[in-house]
């Protein structure tokens, strides 16, 4: 699996930190006015709710996610991704370590 990188972007410098500090991310600006945001997330369960629909990549480590509105737990590691319909949520646990992600807004 390669890392993904990301050529000819804005970086916001300052960070979003959500969970006293347990997940954080920088915003990535494209030229076509996309955007994403690459971040950690540290060992813990947490919730988010979503605007618009994303994919949430995992670069490294392990995570558990459960959908709003489902129950089934799914397990996805590095490499892998998971989908959040817009105006809807997540609760994403990482068990151990710190867990990569790139999250992309979809359209």
């Amino acid at each position: 699996m390669s890392t993904p990188s990301f050529s000819n972007v804005t970086v916001d410098a300052k960070a979003n930190v959500y969970f006293e500090g347990r997940v954080v991310s920088h915003t990535v600006h494209f030229g076509d006015g996309s955007k994403k945001t690459v971040g950690l997330i540290y060992a813990g369960e947490y919730h988010f709710g979503t605007g618009a629909p994303e994919r949430m990549e995992i670069i490294a480590g392990d995570c558990k996610v459960v959908l709003d509105g489902t129950t089934e737990v799914v397990a996805v590691g590095a490499g892998g991704h998971f989908d959040v319909a817009g105006n809807s949520g997540f609760t994403i646990t990482v068990s151990v370590g710190i867990c990569e992600y790139v999250c992309s807004f979809l359209s």
